[in-house]
């Protein structure tokens, strides 16, 4: 905002800038997460639908989602969301103490995708397809949607690696990725619980 004050016969122009509270790429991010969030919601709501009227659920003729190997899926994916958040406290201290955590982090984003598509494939062998039963259209549906979700944030993370590795990487940029790998790693849980279990 800029102000005028007369002062003798003359104006003195002064300008006062106000500071931003958040920066407009984690806000962005945060736009995008609340309605990527209601994207999920209803996809979950529409799964909870189908499942709470199905006679036997699940299907008997389908195969039985692999719970417990998905389960340490699990834990990789939310291991890596700790590492992230390290990676942000070292990077505040001293930014080249960012990079094993992040680093590490990306590693069990990328095991836990490549994990997931294994995953798949064996489901897809076992006769669980997208047209083989309401549990087969749901669960690639939604969990593919995560994983597309999941491959954008480590293309993200991969992005702030290399400005990291540049001496480039602005606070802003990391706390948007942070954001959204969060989002990531956090519905996940919820997703498994409601599609697995």
């Amino acid at each position: 905002m800029v102000s005028a004050r007369p002062y003798g016969r003359r104006r003195v122009v002064t300008e006062t800038r106000t500071q931003q509270l958040i920066p407009s790429s984690v806000l962005g991010m945060l736009l995008f997460v609340v309605v990527e969030i209601m994207l999920f919601a209803g996809f979950i709501s529409a799964f909870s639908i189908v499942k709470a009227s199905a006679i036997v659920w699940p299907p008997p003729d389908q195969p039985r989602l692999p719970l417990e190997e998905t389960a340490l899926n699990t834990v990789a994916l939310l291991a890596s969301g700790v590492l992230l958040f390290l990676a942000r406290r070292s990077f505040r201290k001293n930014p080249v103490g960012a990079r094993k955590p992040l680093l590490a982090s990306m590693a069990l984003g990328a095991f836990f995708v490549i994990f997931q598509g294994v995953e798949w494939l064996r489901l897809i062998q076992e006769g669980l397809t997208l047209t083989s039963s309401n549990l087969g259209s749901f669960f690639y549906m939604i969990i593919g949607v995560h994983a597309l979700h999941a491959v954008a944030a480590l293309i993200l993370l991969t992005y702030v690696w290399w400005q990291l590795q540049q001496g480039r990487l602005r606070s802003s940029l990391l706390a948007a990725a942070e954001v959204f790998w969060y989002f990531v790693a956090g519905v996940w849980p919820v997703l498994y619980v409601t599609v697995y279990l």
